[in-house]
């Protein structure tokens, strides 16, 4: 783990872990994560040697969207903890050297927010409902929506309340959007801001980065009824809902906000846009970094990883920061699963096969002994890299989607919402609580052997705070978790834990620099990605090469001392198919 008070941007080169506190550690027994939790696990995340945490949102909700659909944007959800139990899971994680990132939403409220409530009663033309975009419905009575957009969860992006006029929501009807051409919104999250930056947070991941603004007016909803919400992004800024040239305006005004701390916040955007679009969201003068999700999509082929590096890399250096780097999230399948099932070169084709999302025992299953060793050799070629990690809870222990989650036991709307409803199963299976301990093991249901009651892998206490069992899981862990706890990998000095820990401490002794941000490409055809980064200075090397192997020829690898290998290697000179190494040269 590096000293990240060495300087104001510590972002610049940080491995961030990614919790989602409803499925990362319960503390109560009440079946889900909470924030006492996460301050428990802080020994582990400090072993682990990354310098951040970004926690998914805590706040009040009524988890029609996994949180997103937030109640206060200025409170801990109670089933989570209180603005006490934050305050000193932010202390305890200083004291190990950890910063705290959070996410922020301001794309859409909750339907319960005090806001919305106010809208909806104050009626048509209110300055109540100016914070949110209302209009009038066509038809004779208004009675259909005001056009045919559809919500990214299926079925149309607009809700018709009491009095007649209908409501924008491009997620679920409980998310309606903000109007961010409304001075108040601008205000209130100003306040946002600087309320969690008060309470010692270090960052902010900004959800739906490129969604705030927004242009409905100056044209008949008819006119505009062939942007859906589905369409291709534009390269003009000129698209009525995704990155508009105006939302720029929005985040330096942000930036203003952070520099009043010492040192100054940053954010992070999760920003869909096209490359070239990139480097605006993530300049000095705005947010400061931007996910590079080319890399997070690229499906197992030396070229879909090549071009997302090299136009992270352009990208970062266009806006003067630093790349990103992540290959799951709570948003996207695991990348065991995705590099285990049959691959088709091309970023369209991140989306896995249909009948493996919906399957409940059939049709595809995922190559787990491929997908680990590709995951395996992945982790190698991410952490060599220049720029920011970004760890996905569980992925260290290379945690498998879990796919096959029962209809009635899912929580992700997108099942529920979709056409013709229950045909696509959403993003629950890589949201499952974590397994922590093999001996807290579940015993087999009788209604699923798949799954398991009762105990939950050490995810809840063996004894709830009230004296009695603790609740189950909020969704069910598959019985195969117990291979994959923490305190089996731990024990295992060629798990995926421990060889995640070992790039991480080498990354942090032998390439961690906020001005070493560059590659050198070696050419090793291809099938290979191969590059060097200058060494750090006190290592010992005066370079560090990477070399990852897809093809099906073993690939010599660069005089020098093998560091780190993805695998045990049967001639140390040669990199078989689907490894990856690090090499010191001298």
């Amino acid at each position: 783990m590096t000293d990240n008070n060495l300087n104001d941007d510590w972002w610049k080169q940080a491995v961030v872990y990614q919790i989602y506190p409803r499925s990362f550690k319960d503390a109560n027994g009440d079946g889900l994560g909470d924030i006492p939790g996460i301050t428990s696990k802080m020994q582990y995340l400090r072993e682990l040697g990354i310098d951040a945490i970004w926690l998914s949102p805590f706040y009040p909700s009524d988890l029609a969207d996994g949180g997103y659909d937030i109640i206060d944007y200025r409170n801990v959800d109670p089933r989570l903890g209180t603005m006490q139990d934050f305050d000193a899971m932010v202390s305890a994680a200083h004291q190990e050297g950890i910063k705290v990132i959070v996410d922020i939403v301001p794309n859409h409220t909750a339907n319960k927010h005090a806001w919305f409530l106010e809208a909806l009663a104050a009626g048509r033309g209110s300055t109540a409902r100016e914070r949110y975009i209302f209009k009038e419905g066509s038809g004779p009575n208004g009675e259909f929506p005001p056009n045919d957009w559809q919500s990214l969860f299926g079925g149309p992006a607009w809700e018709r309340v009491e009095d007649g006029q209908w409501y924008l929501h491009i997620f679920a009807k409980e998310q309606p959007d903000l109007n961010w051409n409304n001075p108040e919104v601008h205000e209130e999250f100003k306040k946002t801001l600087r309320f969690w930056s008060d309470h010692g947070t270090d960052g902010f991941r900004v959800d739906v980065a490129h969604g705030l603004a927004k242009k409905l007016d100056g044209a008949s909803m008819k006119d505009l009824s062939h942007w859906t919400v589905h369409d291709s992004l534009s390269h003009d800024g000129t698209h009525p809902l995704w990155d508009r040239a105006q939302v720029h305006d929005i985040y330096r005004e942000w930036r203003q906000v952070f520099n009043e701390y010492n040192p100054p916040r940053f954010a992070v955007g999760e920003a869909w846009v096209v490359p070239e679009h990139q480097y605006l969201y993530a300049s000095p003068d705005e947010l400061g970094q931007v996910f590079n999700f080319e890399f997070a999509i690229a499906n197992w082929f030396s070229q879909d990883f090549r071009t997302a590096i090299r136009d992270g890399l352009q990208a970062a250096k266009s806006s003067g920061s630093t790349a990103t780097w992540v290959m799951s999230n709570h948003d996207v399948p695991r990348h065991p699963s995705r590099y285990g099932l049959p691959q088709a070169p091309s970023k369209a084709t991140h989306q896995l096969p249909k009948d493996w999302v919906l399957r409940d025992g059939t049709t595809y299953e995922e190559n787990r002994e491929l997908g680990t060793r590709r995951a395996r050799a992945a982790i190698l070629m991410e952490t060599a890299l220049p720029g920011s990690v970004y760890i996905y809870q569980g992925e260290e222990l290379g945690l498998f989607e879990v796919p096959n989650i029962p209809w009635d036991r899912l929580e992700d709307p997108t099942p529920f919402r979709t056409r013709g409803r229950y045909t696509e199963k959403g993003r629950d299976g890589c949201r499952v609580p974590l397994p922590w301990n093999s001996q807290d093991a579940p015993h087999e249901a009788s209604w699923d052997s798949r799954f398991g009651t009762g105990a939950s892998f050490g995810f809840s206490p063996s004894d709830a705070t009230a004296g009695s069992q603790s609740a189950d899981p909020h969704l069910p862990q598959p019985l195969w978790y117990k291979d994959f706890a923490v305190d089996v990998e731990q024990q295992d000095p060629t798990s995926m834990l421990s060889l995640y820990k070992a790039c991480l401490s080498h990354r942090a002794a032998l390439l961690t620099s906020a001005h070493n941000t560059s590659v050198t490409w070696l050419d090793e055809g291809d099938e290979v990605i191969a590059y060097t980064r200058q060494a750090a200075d006190n290592s010992g090397y005066t370079a560090i090469a990477s070399i990852t192997n897809f093809g099906k020829n073993a690939v010599a690898l660069p005089e020098g001392d093998l560091i780190l290998s993805s695998i045990q290697l049967d001639d140390p000179a040669l990199l078989p198919q689907d490894a990856g190494a690090w090499i010191g040269i001298k």
